[in-house]
C-alpha cells in the first residue's frame, strides 16, 4: 500500500509540474541597449532599406537616370568642300538637324598618269653610274634629271594606266632598283566632306542648296562611332 501512495503522489506532481510549464507566461524579449546620441543603429542586410522623403513631404523622391544620347535616324556625307572653313559653315547651318558630325579629307588624285623614277643620287657622277647599271640590267627609256627639285634622279618612263605602271615598278624592283611611282603632273587639292548623323526631322534633300555641294550621299552610321 505505501509503495502504491508514493507511485500515486509522484504522478499527481509529474501532473502538476506539466501543467505548470504550459500555462507559463512568455517573458518578454530584452531591450536593445540606448546608443549615444549621434551613433546609427547597425542594421543587417536582411533588413529592408528605408525610404526617405525630403522634410516636410509626404511623398518619395523619384530616382535620377541619365538619359540615353539620342541615335540618329540616317546618316549622310555633305559636300564637297574646297577647304575646312567652308565646310566648317555649313556645319552651323545643318546643326539643328544633326546628332553628330566628323570632318573628313579626300587628297587630290592626279589624273594625268604615273611615272616611274629613282630617287635623286647625292651626286651626278653617283647617279650616271646608277644609269649604267639600269642600261646593264636591259631596261631601256630612261633619263637622268639635270635640273630642278628632282635634280640627279633618273626618270624611267611615264604611263597613262596605272597598271602599266605598275609592271614597269615591278620589274624593275625584282632586279634591285629603289624606284618609286609617282602622280604625274600636277595633283588636284584635297577636298572635305561633312560625314553626319541627321535627326528625325532632317530635310537632308535640302541641303545641297542649304550649304552647297552635291545631293548628300548616303553613309553607314557605324563610321561616325
Amino acid at each position: 500500500m505505501l509503495i502504491r501512495a508514493l507511485i500515486v503522489l509522484l504522478f499527481v506532481l509529474n501532473l502538476g509540474v506539466a501543467a505548470w510549464w504550459i500555462t507559463r507566461p512568455v517573458p518578454e524579449p530584452p531591450l536593445p541597449p540606448e546608443l549615444p546620441a549621434g551613433v546609427a543603429r547597425l542594421q543587417l542586410v536582411e533588413e529592408p532599406q528605408a525610404k526617405t522623403a525630403s522634410p516636410g513631404s509626404d511623398t518619395l523622391s523619384p530616382a535620377v537616370t541619365a538619359a540615353a544620347p539620342a541615335e540618329p535616324q540616317a546618316c549622310f556625307s555633305v559636300g564637297p568642300f574646297v577647304d575646312t572653313a567652308a565646310a566648317s559653315a555649313a556645319l552651323e547651318k545643318l546643326r539643328p538637324q544633326i546628332l553628330r558630325s566628323k570632318l573628313r579629307e579626300v587628297p587630290g588624285v592626279s589624273a594625268s598618269g604615273y611615272r616611274i623614277v629613282l630617287p635623286p643620287a647625292a651626286t651626278r657622277e653617283e647617279a650616271q653610274a646608277n644609269a649604267q647599271r639600269i642600261g646593264a640590267a636591259g631596261f631601256n627609256d630612261f633619263l637622268i634629271m639635270n635640273s630642278g627639285e628632282e635634280i640627279n634622279s633618273i626618270a624611267l618612263g611615264r604611263y597613262r594606266s596605272r597598271e602599266s605602271a605598275e609592271r614597269r615598278l615591278s620589274a624593275l624592283q625584282a632586279a634591285g632598283f629603289p624606284v618609286q611611282m609617282l602622280p604625274a603632273g600636277r595633283a588636284p587639292p584635297s577636298r572635305w566632306w561633312l560625314d553626319v548623323g541627321a535627326t528625325a526631322a532632317a530635310d537632308p534633300a535640302g541641303w545641297a542648296a542649304q550649304v552647297g555641294g552635291t545631293v548628300p550621299q548616303s553613309l553607314d552610321c557605324a563610321a561616325l562611332r
